[in-house]
């Protein structure tokens, strides 16, 4: 069983607390992984995947987004980032890793961005990719092409990619194909919300600049970059909108892009019912470009 997390917080703009997580290991760490999540979900749902970490001998820290679970004020506040929110959710990131840095000055980092997450990590490597040891993105797809196909005058609306799962047992049978972990996020009242309107927005906006070859030309061209979704998941569209990711990283000039595609499995390959494979792959990766 994973050892329960320390809950941490630091300061962020506009007078919003951050709350985080740290999972320690049993020994001394050797490096550490920091979790970015996804819409709509919180980071203590990484807890399994933080003890698989944790057993390779790395520290793990995550922290909910504004707008997300602890650090949301209150139910309401769900899926409101705020004023210049998305732009701040991003900046997040790096104030965590500053908060890390405290902690752990001179281990190797890896971020792992899962879904919106990843969103977030691909527009943070373009001016940080010098702070990180290398960059997982999971659930992720190029999400400038996935725009044209949204209302973004509407509030986002998670179920919307149910719609090819139907008959449905529930509205995020998208999610995984292990009914438990399903029924567990629609159980869990800090699941389940999109983003407002001036949020997503927001985020559509900004996804611009790592569609931009002059700017992901930024991104070093020696980092690790790991990226791994199902093939059934509706996010990328049957991969056409992962195919594109991967091609601009490998054309910015990125010489370590290793991708991994779990056939049938869904959105959530972190808890997808092959999600034992999904860890060890990852876990094998992250023993790889750790190698001195």
């Amino acid at each position: 069983m994973t050892a329960a997390p320390t809950t941490v917080r630091y300061p962020s703009s506009g007078g919003v607390s951050i709350t985080a997580y740290r999972w320690d290991p049993s020994g001394r760490p050797t490096g550490v992984v920091q979790l970015t999540h996804g819409m709509g979900e919180h980071a203590l749902r990484y807890g399994e995947l933080a003890g698989v970490i944790n057993a390779r001998g790395l520290v793990v820290y995550g922290q909910d987004h504004r707008g997300h679970g602890a650090t949301a004020t209150s139910e309401a506040d769900y899926g409101v980032l705020g004023s210049d929110g998305w732009t701040e959710l991003v900046a997040d990131i790096g104030r965590l890793t500053d908060l890390i840095r405290t902690e752990h000055p001179d281990l190797p980092l890896i971020l792992l961005g899962h879904s919106m997450g990843s969103f977030a990590v691909q527009q943070y490597l373009v001016d940080h990719s010098d702070r990180v040891s290398a960059a997982v993105l999971t659930g992720t797809a190029a999400i400038d092409l996935l725009e044209p196909g949204l209302d973004l005058d509407a509030p986002i609306d998670l179920s919307a990619f149910n719609a090819a799962f139907q008959p449905a047992r529930t509205d995020y049978d998208w999610l995984s194909r292990d009914d438990e972990q399903v029924d567990a996020y629609v159980a869990d009242p800090r699941c389940g919300f999109g983003l407002d309107v001036p949020s997503g927005k927001s985020m559509f906006l900004s996804a611009g600049r790592p569609a931009d070859p002059e700017e992901l030309a930024k991104v070093r061209s020696d980092l690790p970059l790991y990226l791994a979704v199902g093939d059934a998941d509706p996010l990328n569209g049957g991969l056409a909108l992962l195919t594109p990711l991967v091609d601009r990283y490998r054309a910015a000039g990125l010489t370590d892009v290793t991708v991994r595609v779990y056939p049938e499995a869904r959105h959530e390959i972190l808890n997808e019912t092959n999600r034992d494979e999904v860890y060890a792959d990852l876990v094998g990766w992250i023993s790889r470009v750790l190698e001195p």
